[in-house]
C-alpha cells in the first residue's frame, strides 16, 4: 500500500510509484506522465496517435531499474479509452480501449493513467478491446477515468534475428504468413 493509494489527493504533488523492474530502464514517473529514456509518453501519443509503442532496454530483474539488460528489450504501449462504463457491476468498472492488447501480454498491474493527475480512489477495472469481446484483463485504476484518457502499460519484448524488437508473447503465433501471390512473385 502506497501513500498515493491511501490518500489519492497526493497524486497532484507526487507521482504514483512504479515497479521499475517491470518498465524499460530509464523510466521516470512524473505527476501526469511517464518518461522512458527521456521520451515523454504523452508527447509520443500526441505525435503518433494511439496505440503508440516505445521500445527501450529492459531492466535486469532485481536491480530496481538501475541496470540495463544486455539482451532483453521492454516496451510501453499507450492506449486511449474509447468508452468508460458508468455502471459498477459488482464493484468493477469496464473500460473499452482503442486496441486489442491480448497478444501483447502487458503487465496489467502496472497500468498507469497519464495526461492528468486523478485524485479518485483506484478501483478494480476490466479493460477490453471492444464491447461484446472478452475482457482482456483487470487492473486497479482511478474511478474517474473517462473516454479520451490515456493509459500506459509496460510489456516484455525480445529482439529477433533482424534486430527488430517484438512483443515477447504472441508475436510469432500472430505473424503474417506470406500469400501464395508473394510466393509466386518471389517476394
Amino acid at each position: 500500500m502506497t501513500l498515493t493509494r491511501i490518500l489519492p489527493t497526493l497524486r497532484r504533488s507526487i507521482p504514483d510509484p512504479i515497479a521499475l523492474d517491470r518498465w524499460p530502464r530509464a523510466t521516470r514517473a512524473t505527476v501526469g506522465d511517464l518518461e522512458v529514456g527521456g521520451v515523454s509518453l504523452l508527447r509520443l501519443a500526441d505525435l503518433c496517435g494511439t496505440p503508440a509503442v516505445h521500445i527501450a532496454p529492459a531492466s535486469v530483474p532485481g536491480s530496481n531499474g538501475t541496470v540495463a539488460s544486455p539482451t532483453m528489450q521492454a516496451g510501453v504501449v499507450v492506449v486511449r479509452v474509447v468508452e468508460a462504463s458508468e455502471h459498477f457491476a459488482g464493484g468493477v468498472r469496464m473500460l473499452t480501449l482503442d486496441t486489442d492488447l491480448g497478444a501483447l501480454d502487458p503487465v496489467w498491474s502496472e497500468a498507469r493513467l497519464i495526461g492528468r493527475a486523478s485524485v479518485a480512489r483506484a478501483i478494480r477495472t476490466h479493460l477490453g478491446p471492444a464491447p461484446g469481446l472478452p475482457t482482456t484483463a483487470t487492473a486497479d485504476l482511478p474511478a474517474d477515468i473517462a473516454s479520451g484518457d490515456l493509459i500506459a502499460l509496460p510489456y516484455a519484448a525480445l529482439t529477433d534475428d533482424a534486430g527488430v524488437a517484438r512483443p515477447l508473447s504472441g508475436w510469432l503465433a500472430n505473424a503474417a504468413t506470406p500469400s501464395p501471390v508473394d510466393d509466386v512473385a518471389g517476394r
